[in-house]
């Protein structure tokens, strides 16, 4: 039994070519060894539309339970997955990011520099990480625990896959 999740890398240099995307790779085992069914994996480069796209496709025409984007939420910038992901959420859901923060800044006190954000669209959980391998890994380690009950009463239990 699993719920869907999407993985959507934001990255210039890695929608060029210019660089392996190696965080989005990361977080996609991070999610199936945690027992989602990870049913699609996009790379877009940092422009607003084009991020706001995938994540309305992944919401409402997919019908992903779990979105997870990495890369775009630093100063740069072109670092705009936040705004690009509050410009489509219904509901903003910041004890998510706050909390990822929280365990990421015994790592490095780097962590408060992190833009991430995360909230919900329709039935559709939508979650920002840094581009940052480790720190993809980090972030998403501290929030999975969580957020499989926040799908729950999300999505009531139904699951997407049994």
């Amino acid at each position: 039994m699993s719920y869907t999740a999407a993985v959507i890398t934001v990255s210039d240099k890695g929608y060029r070519g210019e660089r392996v995307d190696e965080a989005g790779p990361e977080a996609a085992r991070l999610l199936t060894q945690a027992g989602f069914c990870v049913t699609y994996r996009g790379l877009v480069p940092d422009e607003a539309g084009l991020i706001s796209a995938e994540l309305i496709k992944c919401a409402d025409e997919m019908d992903v339970a779990l979105i997870i984007t990495t890369g775009g939420t630093g100063f740069s910038p072109r670092d705009i997955t936040p705004e690009a992901t509050l410009a489509v959420v219904e509901r903003r859901t910041p004890g998510i990011p706050e909390a990822m923060r929280f365990e990421s800044a015994r790592v490095t006190n780097r962590a408060m520099l992190s833009r991430m954000e995360a909230g919900i669209r329709s039935r559709s959980l939508i979650v920002n990480l840094p581009g940052s391998t480790k720190a993809a890994r980090e972030n998403l380690t501290a929030a999975l625990s969580s957020l499989e009950h926040g799908l729950e009463m999300l999505r009531g239990a139904q699951r997407d896959h049994e």
